[in-house]
């Protein structure tokens, strides 16, 4: 790490806000080494991406600016350049040739009509001189380093045609393609599979201890923090509020914030009752500044155990009542391969492949394992959302699958799902009100729209929404509010089935917090039964009784949550579990 290769000093982003602007990053300086690693980390709109995009200068002229500061990038000559006073012909010499970045979502930084191969071999051409075919080989090259499968087929595929995996292993083959100095990684496995998420970290590493590369890991995941940086930036309202060495900072937090955000995270090796949240431990004043809460009272609820003893209690009364759902044989199986001379199916994708089990009254049902193994066609054929190839699913005594579309209606009351992606699942012409009234208007609960608004308020202040909430547009809610808004949709038709498809995957460690303990809250209130679908099996552990580990369409392991954790008994399950980032527990322990 000897010698600077990025250097920021004073840099300010103003965005505008209507009349007004908002300061996302705020006299920010830091200088990142040779061949180091900076994590940053904080809430949304904390300014992490914000940072990042002006390093880059990608922040629309049109949204907001960089007002003040310098941005410099350290060549290996000892000269240096202020990106932020390069002409436009000049950045885009630096950019990914310089200076590279992988964004948070793929699917949205991918061209939808370009095959992945030439948007790949397109940078090449840009920065190196090389023939077409050259820069063809150098991208087939790059997606064997980062371990796509059959290069030189996938070349000519469409992003569509890749999973969320394969398409961010095409934007770090991109991020790469030109050898760059400065690496900005924004949220680069967020929403993936722990084993992607650790195939791709380890394919960054590999990939800058191989060229020297200095690299910004922008994430909300303090365990990955812990494994890939050397220091650690925490960001707070647009100001570096903390940092230092990642073990220094971990280990002995002197901000609120950063102990907050520690504390957050469901902890692998107990089960709280309830998860931490900021507030407590830290209160926002009227002047904007930062109180810390007394100590003791943010510690006190780090130490609230669920027992063996309790949930043991709990789990006897549970499993000795008739079962909500019974799944019997379960088969959902989708179209492959047709035959070439009569255009008839020869071969199917077993989706879900004869699956049974029960979920009992009161129960939050773990479900995990990797993308594709069936998990999402399984929750899809369980609301009956979805034709099946074979089997039976038995809600409240009536087979789902037999029921009239008029005897569905009725049932479809009672089984809710709430959607990992609440922006897309959610209408962006209505209000949040009309979104949560409507499914009232549809099954015909309570008398009139007055009293409707009336049930709303309430269900907007159960999950601790505002009432200025009621009129505004899903664009205009944070991420962990949108979530709340599908929850109380979910919850607006008083169902006792209810699914969580990835519900906060997505989501900060304290966002996603607050809203776990809102599930866990609501389930006890109102007898709630959850089926819990993620790839974080930390929050699996944290939310379940019981968990099932799908692979390929099969259930291959079923048990108590912490049974499953703790002892593993597939080798599937268990390379689920060793991919679990712990470089929080590995520093603090």
């Amino acid at each position: 790490m000897d010698g600077k290769a990025l250097e920021i000093k004073g840099l300010t982003t103003k965005y505008r806000s209507g009349k007004n602007s908002v300061t996302a990053v705020n006299n920010v300086s830091f200088t990142l080494n040779r061949g180091e690693t900076i994590g940053i980390v904080g809430e949304s709109g904390s300014g992490k991406s914000a940072l990042g995009l002006s390093i880059m200068r990608l922040i629309a002229p049109s949204s907001g600016k960089v007002t003040k500061g310098e941005v410099l990038f350290h060549f290996d000559s000892g000269e240096s350049v202020d990106i932020l006073k390069c002409n436009q012909k000049e950045l885009r010499k630096m950019r990914g040739n310089v200076v590279s970045m992988i964004f948070q979502e793929p699917m949205t930084s991918l061209n939808p009509v370009m095959s992945i191969g030439n948007q790949v071999k397109e940078t090449i051409l840009q920065h190196e001189n090389c023939s077409n075919e050259v820069a063809k080989r150098k991208t087939i090259d790059l997606f064997e380093d980062v371990h796509l499968p059959n290069p030189e087929l996938i070349f000519d595929r469409y992003p569509h045609q890749l999973s969320g995996g394969q398409k961010q292993r095409v934007m770090v083959a991109m991020a790469m393609s030109c050898h760059p100095s400065v690496l900005i990684a924004d949220e680069a496995t967020t929403s993936l599979d722990v084993t992607v998420q650790a195939t791709v970290v380890e394919l960054i590493k590999k990939v800058q201890n191989q060229l020297d590369t200095s690299t910004l890991f922008i994430t909300h995941d303090l365990n990955l923090i812990g494994e890939i940086a050397d220091r650690i930036m925490v960001m707070y309202n647009g100001v570096v509020v903390e940092e230092g060495k990642v073990e220094d900072v971990f280990k002995t937090p002197k901000h609120p914030y950063t102990k907050a955000l520690l504390a957050c995270r469901p902890p692998l090796n107990k089960r709280l009752k309830r998860l931490p949240i900021i507030e407590d431990f830290m209160r926002i004043e009227a002047d904007g500044s930062i109180r810390e809460v007394v100590s003791e009272v943010a510690a006190k609820v780090t130490t609230i155990v669920d027992s063996k003893e309790e949930r043991a209690q709990r789990h006897q009364v549970m499993y000795a009542k008739e079962p909500l759902l019974r799944v019997k044989n379960l088969k959902a199986y989708f179209p492959g391969k047709k035959s070439f001379m009569f255009n008839k199916t020869v071969d199917y994708v077993k989706a879900v492949d004869d699956i049974s089990f029960d979920v009992y009254p009161g129960e939050t049902l773990g479900l995990v394992g990797d993308s594709g193994s069936g998990k999402t066609s399984l929750s899809r054929a369980l609301l009956g959302l979805m034709k099946l190839h074979d089997g039976e699913v038995i809600f409240m005594g009536k087979n789902i699958m037999k029921q009239s579309s008029n005897e569905m209606r009725s049932l479809r009351k009672e089984m809710q799902i709430i959607f990992q992606d609440p922006y897309s699942s959610l209408n962006p012409l209505q209000t949040v009100g009309e979104i949560i009234m409507e499914p009232m208007k549809v099954h015909g609960i309570l008398g009139d729209d007055f009293v409707r608004n009336r049930q709303v308020m309430k269900i907007l202040h159960r999950v601790k929404l505002g009432k200025s909430i009621f009129h505004r547009f899903p664009h205009e809610l944070s991420g962990g509010q949108r979530q709340r808004v599908g929850i109380a949709r979910a919850l607006a038709l008083g169902p006792k089935f209810i699914v969580c498809d990835e519900s906060v995957s997505a989501l900060d460690v304290s966002v996603q917090a607050q809203v776990l303990n809102l599930l866990n809250t609501l389930k006890k209130e109102f007898n709630f039964t959850y089926i819990f679908i993620s790839h974080d099996l930390s929050v699996v552990k944290f939310m379940s009784d019981r968990i099932l580990v799908m692979s390929e369409g099969k259930i291959v392991e079923a048990g108590d949550a912490d049974e499953i954790y703790y002892n593993p008994k597939t080798k599937y399950t268990q390379k689920l579990i060793a991919a679990i980032p712990k470089g929080l527990e590995k520093v603090v322990a």
